[in-house]
């Protein structure tokens, strides 16, 4: 794989969207490939974390069990996005589990190299910190917005970060099962349920063989923007 190849699969908001050209090929040099089966669990929760990982092609789930033994969905990782990097950083165990839902693969690079690599280009840092600090302050505003908000709203706040950026409407990046939309948004099964209902027949969504297509886009993104 070569640099320029890399910087197209990065994801906007990804650690290493602004890495230049040199920067993205000694992350390249230093890693390695790994490749990975539908089902295989990519990072594990409470496992040492001196690596990270770059997820290249495929899908992957990231999720957690809380303290009660239940999971809870925090977010679906496509290509370019950068998993593991919390624990790279810190030095803490894992915080979450990722687990490839299709065959997948990833650029893993370990603490040692990362830190090389940031001695070596002393800007790259200052950059890595302010992404960072951006997802801070995305995640504080979900958080705000989960709790001010209604079930209605939270759904298709969910529903539209699942959307593809730029493709056809109605196309999710996944097909989700009701109980998987469930954990995903923090809601049970029965509201998903009930919510989805209204909104096909409202045309908003079609529901066939238990797969949501997002119908009427513009009306879904004014319902996650009202007020709870």
């Amino acid at each position: 794989m070569k640099a320029d190849e890399l910087a197209d699969i990065l994801a906007e908001h990804s650690l290493f969207a602004d890495c230049d050209e040199s920067e993205l090929a000694d992350l390249i040099l230093r890693g390695h490939f790994v490749k990975y089966a539908k089902g295989d669990e990519m990072i594990i929760q409470g496992d040492p974390g001196n690596s990270l990982l770059i997820l290249l092609s495929g899908n992957a789930r990231t999720s957690m069990i809380a303290s009660n033994g239940h999971e809870i969905v925090l977010d679906y990782a496509e290509p370019g996005q950068v998993l593991g990097e919390i624990a790279l950083l810190d030095g803490g165990e894992r915080t979450a589990n990722v687990t490839a839902i299709e065959p997948s693969s990833a650029l893993s690079i370990t603490r040692e190299a990362f830190e090389d690599i940031l001695a070596k280009h002393k800007n790259m840092a200052l950059r890595l910190l302010t992404v960072m600090a951006g997802r801070i302050r995305m995640a504080n505003s979900m958080i705000e917005g989960d709790r001010a908000y209604t079930s209605g709203p939270r759904l298709a706040r969910y529903l539209l970060r699942l959307c593809v950026v730029g493709a056809e409407e109605g196309r999710l990046k996944l097909d989700l099962s009701q109980s998987e939309l469930g954990n995903f948004a923090g809601m049970s099964r029965e509201h998903i349920n009930r919510q989805l209902s209204a909104w096909s027949e409202g045309q908003i969504i079609s529901v066939e063989s238990g797969k949501v297509s997002i119908l009427n886009h513009a009306l879904l993104s004014s319902i996650a923007e009202a007020d709870s």
